[in-house]
């Protein structure tokens, strides 16, 4: 799928579980703090959720934020995985996603994170029900960790690891691309 096949996949997605949870629009915009018309616009494509955004939709849903990337595309051998199989989700903010795990329903998951010059998860912290670790592979990663938001910025080779729930924001603040795997229980 291409860039604009993504995101309207990912506004059905959203559309879809929220209407089996029997959620209004109103309902699911007071859970995450965004107005309605923010929400309407995400479903229908027209706007692009932060990450922040996306975690908080999945926690008022009660699905783990992984539920979003699991567009199932055909893969030639089920536990491999080739950059064109691949979902990718593409947030507002300059974050892209690409889901690098071949099943979501094994005990973890893998996404590669491309953050351009300046991106950022959102203003809010976030809040996952998902363990989560990373290691930087490119670049410079900012994060921001616990209601205190201690901070360290990453660089290429550093790794962290974030508990379940814990609260949390990041940013690439650097000038260049940064590229980051991530592993979420």
């Amino acid at each position: 799928m291409d860039k604009q096949e993504e995101i309207a996949a990912l506004a059905i997605l959203i559309h879809d579980l929220r209407k089996h949870k029997k959620m209004t629009l109103r309902d699911l915009a007071e859970r995450i703090g965004r107005s309605v018309g923010f929400l309407s616009q995400v479903e229908r494509g027209l706007s692009w959720p932060t990450v922040a955004d996306l975690t908080a939709i999945s926690e008022a849903l009660d699905v783990p934020t992984t539920y979003f990337y699991s567009l199932p595309k055909p893969k030639a051998l089920p536990w491999v995985t080739r950059p064109e199989e691949r979902r990718t989700l593409y947030f507002a903010n300059g974050i892209t996603d690409i889901l690098a795990s071949p099943k979501m329903s094994a005990a973890f998951s893998m996404l590669e994170s491309l953050l351009e010059p300046g991106a950022s998860s959102g203003e809010r912290q976030m809040s996952d029900r998902s363990q989560q670790g990373g290691y930087v592979l490119e670049g410079e990663l900012t994060l921001w960790v616990g209601a205190d938001e201690e901070c360290a910025t990453l660089r290429v080779g550093d790794a962290f690891q974030v508990p379940s729930y814990a609260q949390c924001r990041y940013a690439n603040q650097s000038d260049k691309p940064t590229r980051v795997l991530w592993v979420y229980t």
